[in-house]
């Protein structure tokens, strides 16, 4: 019979020491490469609904138009990684991790801000679609405006009114509220025009940002507005995360015990496990939420699973007599369908999940698909080949390492 080659146990263990020390790196240091959620943040929860109006319908594309529109703004507000979710046919769901101020999120996100300049016969002469730009700025004496820049087709309109309207007054509205109405001294030729009568920087400041998004093209009435706080969210975080790590330390406790040596593998791969999963949810730049830490728990406990079936198939084939490299072999080549029985029904279920739930359950959902995956990974691959390493570098030198009693054979 052909001998199988020995490997040295110091390279069993410097293997064994790199991916526990790497794994351990990475998962310290999650919050520098992982977004948290809002739960987990802190911010503002937001749930719009459109409604129809005279002049428009909230069919798909107005719905689109207006979370466009809605992302312009909150990306001008410098929120980051906001997310921002159609929910069924006409709503819209928005969270915006890090803001504290709920009307000032409100203010800029909800208003339709339909800009009008109107005539004193009440005549519509220009609208927000003729403007070019809008920024905030100062007048004469240090008061807060917001300055106006029309596109060609605008400054021709608003030279001819202008002109029209010489010594009248122009109304200009944003929605239905009166903003300014200054007297037209001269004709304005360049394009250029200013919104006074403004109460705070802040205010102007909003107005100009809302002119340059553009106006929203349906209604949008707010169906629930809630505040995260950040201190709250810090104390999410911490008992999910020490509920979490308390599970996991008495599973590995369990299997090093239980297991023995094989137990011990076991725990460097659920060490690599997690951070794989980290790894992974990094790439596709997800946010981690409380939902997404059960759906990690859960997995965790699908590991271990995967874990036990694989070293209850090696003890049934240690009893019937097979050497300890070959009952490693077998047992995995056995349990390998269980385990990808047990996995497709849960992936399934995931799978459901995500298609026709959002928000948080779909967190739950991709955390839990990922986490199938890096199971299969780890269990399959690094478990065999650790325990196959281990075998060759005689650190298991007979079936009591492996937490078995009562075998006929214990060779390598």
């Amino acid at each position: 019979m052909k001998k199988r080659s020995k490997a040295s146990p110091l390279l069993f263990i410097l293997i064994s020491l790199l991916l526990v020390a790497v794994s351990a790196l990475f998962l310290f240091n999650w919050e520098s490469y992982l977004k948290k959620g809002l739960d987990l943040e802190g911010g503002v929860y937001v749930l719009l609904e459109a409604t129809p109006t005279e002049d428009a319908e909230t069919d798909y594309d107005s719905i689109e138009r207006a979370m466009t529109i809605i992302r312009n703004r909150i990306d001008e507000l410098g929120v980051v990684e906001p997310i921002l979710q159609r929910e069924g046919d006409n709503r819209i769901r928005i969270e915006l991790p890090g803001i504290e101020d709920q009307t000032q999120a409100m203010e800029v996100i909800g208003r339709t801000a339909l800009l009008t300049f109107v005539s004193p016969e009440g005549d519509i002469l220009l609208t927000g679609t003729d403007l070019k730009t809008a920024h905030f700025t100062r007048g004469q004496y240090n008061e807060p405006m917001v300055s106006l820049e029309f596109d060609a087709e605008g400054k021709d309109k608003f030279a001819q009114a202008t002109e029209q309207y010489l010594g009248n007054i122009i109304a200009i509205f944003l929605d239905d509220d009166l903003v300014s109405a200054p007297v037209v001294q001269n004709v304005i030729s360049d394009g250029n025009a200013v919104i006074t009568g403004i109460s705070s920087a802040e205010e102007a400041s909003t107005i100009a940002l809302m002119l340059r998004s553009g106006a929203l093209p349906v209604q949008l009435v707010e169906l629930e507005t809630r505040s995260v706080g950040p201190t709250l969210g810090e104390d999410s975080l911490r008992l999910s995360f020490t509920a979490g790590i308390i599970g996991l330390f008495i599973v590995m406790a369990f299997m090093a015990y239980y297991y023995r040596f094989a137990g011990l593998i076991a725990d460097i791969s659920l060490t690599v496990y997690l951070a794989l999963i980290f790894l992974i949810l990094a790439g596709f730049n997800a946010t981690i939420t409380l939902p997404g830490i059960a759906g990690l728990i859960l997995s965790i406990g699908m590991a271990v699973d995967a874990n036990v079936l694989i070293y209850e198939r090696i003890k049934e084939e240690l009893q019937n007599g097979k050497t300890i490299f070959s009952a490693i072999n077998t047992g995995f080549d056995r349990a390998f369908r269980a385990i990808l029985d047990a996995n497709i029904t849960t992936v399934i279920a995931a799978l459901v999940l995500f298609i026709v739930a959002s928000g948080p359950v779909r967190g739950f959902a991709v955390v839990l698909l990922v986490g199938i995956l890096s199971s299969v990974i780890t269990a399959i691959l690094l478990t065999r080949y650790l325990l196959r390493l281990a075998a060759r570098s005689r650190l298991i030198k007979n079936a009591a390492y492996l937490g078995f009693k009562e075998v006929h054979h214990d060779q390598v």
